[in-house]
């Protein structure tokens, strides 16, 4: 008896130690993330104050984080950020039930590929700006135009992630859920979707990332608020300062609604045993 207890207090005494590394780099990882902008700020803004450069054209970060504090105080920052996320946030959602919808029908049905995919492919190489003028003439210059055009950017990466998603899945998979006389809506969930799942959302997190860059040229559409119009507002007022702190906003917005389909999506995709997760482990 009195030889174990040492055996056992040997024991406990590593799990303890390596459950504190793994805490901290729980925690230091996202830190890490933006230490690269931090630096970059820090060194511009250094650059600035030692007068090597007068910041004009390029403000230092201390200039624009106090138009950002200028725009809060106002009331105008999150009146224009409410505009630009509920615009994103319909064109989003329109975009991924489209492109689910047209991308499973194509990659699951191969007559419905043949007849949609050339001409879903024609469409996608017409550059956003283009699709402005026929979107002002068809829906005018109010919210259903910006919507739209939003929804348009976000479907291509989300069809073409689903449909290719779906023709790379293995056969043999399909095979054994057959052997095992899978219906239907049973093949579909137990061996398409989780198949398919991890294509699907980096589809999702580039639909969004397309998402938050034609918002900019919806936004050019007769806008009076959101944040493409104050990049506008801030290049006719000749406002590098306002520029950069829309810029900076859009980045800002953009990394958090990604980091959300990002999280929201890890519950579901626990089972990999990818490479990059045993990396990150």
């Amino acid at each position: 008896m009195i030889s174990d207890a040492p055996v056992l207090q040997q024991t406990s005494e590593p799990a303890d130690s390596t459950a504190a590394p793994s805490r901290l780099s729980r925690y230091a990882r996202p830190l890490l993330g933006v230490l690269l902008p931090l630096i970059l700020a820090l060194g511009w803004e250094i650059v600035v104050w030692s007068g090597w450069s007068n910041g004009r054209l390029v403000p230092p970060p201390s200039r624009v984080f106090a138009t950002i504090a200028d725009l809060a105080r106002s009331g105008e920052l999150v009146r224009h950020i409410a505009a630009t996320l509920w615009r994103v946030g319909l064109g989003f959602a329109f975009g991924v039930v489209a492109g689910t919808l047209l991308g499973a029908i194509s990659g699951y049905w191969s007559l419905a590929r043949r007849l949609l995919d050339p001409t879903v492919q024609a469409l996608r190489a017409i550059p956003s700006l283009a699709w402005v003028p026929l979107f002002i003439l068809w829906l005018g210059i109010f919210e259903t135009s910006k919507i739209v055009l939003i929804a348009v950017g976000v479907f291509f990466p989300v069809y073409l992630g689903v449909m290719g998603a779906i023709l790379i899945v293995d056969r043999k998979i399909v095979e054994v859920g057959r052997t095992f006389r899978l219906s239907g809506p049973a093949m579909i969930r137990r061996i398409l979707l989780p198949a398919v799942l991890p294509a699907y959302v980096v589809s999702l997190r580039v639909g969004l990332g397309l998402g938050w860059m034609f918002v900019v040229a919806a936004e050019l559409i007769g806008a009076s608020e959101g944040l493409g119009y104050l990049l506008l507002d801030g290049q006719q007022l000749g406002k590098p300062a306002q520029i950069l702190a829309a810029i900076v906003i859009f980045a800002i917005l953009g990394k958090l609604t990604d980091w959300l389909i990002e999280v929201g999506a890890a519950p579901f995709l626990r089972w990999q045993d990818a490479f990059g997760r045993a990396k990150e482990t």
